[in-house]
């Protein structure tokens, strides 16, 4: 096995003190994520979805961030994915930006709502035609015997839609995520890093505590 416990760095890029908070998490949630296009690193809204299945076990997964607001986050997916399966039960949701090349991570936690009907036309026409085909082709998290199944699937519906617009699938949506909390973390020397944790308040107003790293 390979020994992992050596392994480590020291992080040393920056800081982050009171004097960098925002009133309220977005605009420094927005600052930092033009940092990382800024940056030219791949995936800048990736982001690492965790939900819990009705015996309590959570699951994670990457998405990609397509749209927020002060109060939200959107993503996309299958309506019959485990995710989708989960949030049916128990909406309640955590979404972690690992920006660890600018040795960074943002925390969401919150809970999730279906988007509606207008939104989900809006955002599925504006996708790429083949990944439209690819939403129709693939039964997110079924199991299958072999990707060639995936694949004559594709093909099928690429022959099928050839002469239209494709239509929004019947079993895809996605989500808005209202937060109620937000963790900035910023790596720093000796593991002393930078935590600072928002949260917020009935009247709609935030507070802000640092943390121990």
């Amino acid at each position: 096995m390979i020994d992992v416990g050596p392994l480590r760095r020291s992080y040393t890029m920056n800081g982050l003190d009171e004097k960098d908070l925002t009133e309220t998490p977005i605009p420094l949630f927005e600052r930092w994520l033009k940092d990382m296009l800024d940056s030219k690193l791949y995936d800048p809204n990736g982001v690492v979805v965790s939900t819990v299945d009705p015996t309590g076990q959570p699951y994670s997964r990457m998405v990609l961030l397509k749209n927020y607001d002060e109060k939200s986050l959107v993503f996309f997916t299958n309506l019959g994915s485990r995710k989708a399966q989960h949030l049916e039960q128990n909406n309640k949701i955590c979404m972690l930006f690992p920006w660890y090349y600018l040795e960074r991570q943002v925390m969401f936690v919150g809970t999730a709502q279906k988007l509606s009907l207008p939104e989900v036309l809006k955002y599925f026409h504006s996708r790429p035609r083949d990944s439209q085909l690819g939403a129709w082709a693939s039964h997110q998290s079924s199991r299958i015997s072999a990707r060639s199944i995936l694949e004559s699937k594709f093909a099928q519906m690429k022959e099928k839609f050839k002469n239209g617009e494709v239509p929004l699938p019947s079993f895809w949506g996605g989500y808005r995520v209202f937060f109620h909390q937000v963790e900035f973390w910023q790596g720093r020397e000796n593991r002393l890093h930078d935590r600072f944790i928002y949260d917020l308040q009935e009247d709609g107003t935030w507070t802000t505590h640092r943390l121990a790293p």
